[in-house]
């Protein structure tokens, strides 16, 4: 939940940057010329792309328009993106005629008053604020000089969330003129596989984006790319200006062989959760419902519409009842009750009569739900395995009875105690939302928005769906005592059905043998306790490296910068370098990339294997590499010249053999793996027939580690 409280204005301030000031090139005279496709006002918008690459969940996009002044004079041109609530921005730059421009991020109140100061001197700044339903709006103009060029190029991250069993994607397409390269690209890796992938947009029908839009997936790898060409773009086939206005959304979910996912990547950990399969917890629900003078008319009946909607998917064990607040408090019943047949048909006919009148009494309207639902408890007239939830919705503040936002608080918290969550649905605009969301959080809920649109029923149901189907209670992430420092969130009242638990942290010694995680929760039927144990192994050839652990498998290539540390082994990836893996007391390895020409027309890539403080080593480690970890007698005679005078032949005497062996040199690439360190050494010949044990070909194997 604490993702979301992200600030809500983030300024990108240019404060080297005048709005008149801009270097320009030299002013250039353009003759009178009719408009391109695509120019609006002067200012063509050429490309825009907006490239998304997800791994693990976390999403890192990059927005990227480029336009030009076609103008005589010089023009104001404005960027605008839409992106998601719980995304943070990390990069915002202005490239203007090959010159780069950094932005800065700062924090809310920071933000809103460096930009309101910036704006009034005239200099260059963006701000971001709310939009919409899950939107935040970026905007940021600038002066651009005649026949000038510009980028603007915004970088934001999101860590996506499962939701009614997928994770979502959701992108703002909004380009407002036809722009002649226009593009959508996402890349998935997820190192479970990827079961299911789509994507939609709300601007474009079935049959026009089949013909832009291309998606395939393939065990780790997801692919997703949408190119409309300008004929596509257009709003009618004669048309100069786009439909590609609305949401464009990219949704998947990921292969569940076990419950839990245990992904380590230098140092730190994320641990993702997710059962499937389990029965229902019965719930009983308590919905408290403002039935004020301002619900009347349109937002009165679409809540009445979904309130006989939910009516129908109300399980026949779950309990409920119906609070109404106005200036007084009414009930439907003075007890929770069965959601049998009867009852829901009794529940239905109370819901249509539900008529608006007086004032707001938020204070009172709680706490009498809150009330109930603890008398049920205490008198034991709801199932021992079962779970409450309190849902409210409001269109306004308190305005009557206790109206202190501070004090309703402080009484909906100590009336609740920690025993179930709050659940703030806010109806329109003409609310106090950050109270809302403040007390429901601090009793393990959320809050909600539902905007005053022709869908607002919709929006209801919506979010019952969410919590209607509670699978575990109580739920406790626990890890080895003393193993993991800087712990997120890892107690949970519910865990719902389609949703996802993820815990992150670091790891207190990187060398840890033995990480275990286990998950602790109260299931409709019994306790129940999921353990992730983590083995590990590693496969390494000259195009990819693969690890292993007991829930997954990660791929990645050479082009990767990573440390994963694991059951005391330690991996780092140096980009098309090396990969250096150390375990144990200090055992370290090296594995060198040697990359040759690839036309070359005999020689191709290959792998150099390279041990460091080999001493460390137990006598019993044997192999290829493991006869000569410890010093071995060899003695070394009748050196003479061979048939290049630069290699002389020699006699040598190990393990009892005598063995022909040439002077030569081989290069040792553990510190410089371009040119590597020059080393004499003797050759032995037959593949090192007498030296090493056995024959060279028991030790050929098709991948190292």
């Amino acid at each position: 939940m604490a993702s979301a409280q992200w600030p809500c204005l983030i300024l990108a301030l240019f404060s080297v940057l005048v709005a008149s000031g801009f270097p320009r090139s030299h002013a250039r005279l353009l003759e009178k010329r009719s408009l391109l496709e695509g120019e609006v006002d002067g200012i063509e918008v050429y490309s825009t792309k907006i490239s998304c690459k997800v791994t693990s969940r976390f999403a890192h996009n990059v927005v990227t328009t480029r336009a030009v002044n076609r103008a005589d004079t010089a023009k104001e041109v404005s960027f605008d993106v839409e992106l998601p609530k719980t995304a943070f921005i990390t990069n915002f730059t202005l490239t203007i005629d090959g010159v780069t421009y950094p932005g800065n991020v700062k924090e809310k109140e920071v933000a809103k008053k460096q930009y309101e100061k910036a704006v009034s001197q005239g200099k260059t700044a963006g701000l971001v604020k709310a939009s919409g339903r899950k939107l935040e709006k970026f905007t940021v103009s600038v002066n651009v000089a005649a026949g000038s060029k510009i980028t603007f190029e915004l970088t934001y991250e999101e860590l996506l969330k499962r939701h009614k069993g997928k994770y979502e994607m959701y992108l703002k397409v909004q380009p407002k003129q036809l722009v002649k390269h226009f593009e959508i690209e996402a890349d998935i890796f997820e190192p479970q596989g990827i079961s299911t992938l789509d994507a939609e947009a709300s601007f474009i029908t079935n049959d026009l984006l089949g013909s832009a839009l291309t998606k395939s997936f393939s065990g780790k790898k997801g692919h997703v790319s949408f190119k409309p060409s300008l004929d596509q773009q257009r709003s009618c086939p004669t048309c100069k200006d786009s439909l590609l206005n609305g949401d464009f959304t990219i949704t998947y979910d990921v292969n569940r062989e076990s419950p839990a996912n245990v992904q380590i990547v230098n140092g730190y950990f994320v641990h993702f959760f997710a059962p499937q399969g389990l029965p229902t917890v019965p719930k009983s629900v308590v919905f408290v419902i403002d039935i004020s003078g301002s619900m009347h008319g349109r937002k009165m009946e679409q809540t009445k519409d979904a309130l006989l909607k939910i009516l129908d998917d109300v399980k026949e064990e779950d309990y409920l009842n119906f609070i109404l607040f106005s200036g007084d408090v009414t009930t439907w019943k003075d007890n929770l009750v069965q959601a049998t047949p009867e009852n829901i048909q009794e529940a239905r006919t109370f819901v249509r009569n539900i008529q608006d009148q007086g004032m707001t009494n938020i204070n009172d309207g709680l706490l009498r739900g809150i009330s109930m639902l603890n008398k049920a408890w205490e008198e034991h007239s709801v199932p021992e395995r079962s779970t409450s939830i309190v849902i409210m919705l409001t269109d306004g503040d308190a305005n009557v009875g206790e109206s202190r936002p501070a004090k309703i608080q402080e009484n909906v918290r100590n009336a609740i105690g920690g025993k179930f969550p709050l659940y703030n649905l806010g109806f329109g605009n003409n609310l106090n939302y950050n109270f809302l969301e403040s007390m429901a959080l601090e009793n393990h809920g959320l809050a909600r928005r539902i905007y005053e649109d022709s869908d607002a029923n919709l929006q209801l149901q919506g979010f019952y769906e969410e919590v209607a189907n509670p699978l575990l209670t109580s739920v406790e992430v626990a890890y080895p005592e003393n193993a993991i420092l800087d712990l997120t969130k890892n107690t949970y009242q519910h865990f719902y059905d389609g949703s996802e638990i993820v815990v992150a942290g670091r790891l207190a010694d990187k060398d840890m043998n033995n990480f275990k995680a286990d998950v602790k929760g109260h299931g409709a039927i019994n306790d129940l306790t999921f353990t992730e144990e983590m083995d590990f192994w590693i496969e390494v050839t000259t195009e990819k490296i693969t690890l292993w652990n007991a829930a997954a498998q990660s791929t990645f290539s050479w082009l990767d910068t990573v440390t994963v540390t694991q059951d005391g082994l330690s991996l780092t990836i140096n980009r098309k370098k090396n990969i250096i893996v150390t375990f144990g007391d200090g055992v370290t390895f090296v594995v060198v990339l040697h990359q040759v020409w690839k036309k070359h027309p005999v020689h191709q890539d290959f792998l150099g294997f390279y041990v460091v403080d080999s001493h460390r080593m137990s006598a019993q480690t044997h192999g290829l590499l493991g006869q000569f970890f410890h010093p071995f007698d060899f003695k070394v005679s009748d050196i003479h010249s061979g048939s290049d005078p630069t290699k002389p032949h020699a006699t040598m005497v190990v393990k009892n053999h005598r063995l022909t062996v040439t002077r030569g040199s081989q290069k040792d690439y553990r510190k410089d793996v371009s040119i590597g360190t020059k080393v004499d050494c003797w050759f032995v010949h037959n593949n090192g027939q007498g030296l090493i044990d056995g024959v060279h070909g028991d030790y050929i194997v098709p991948n190292l580690l």
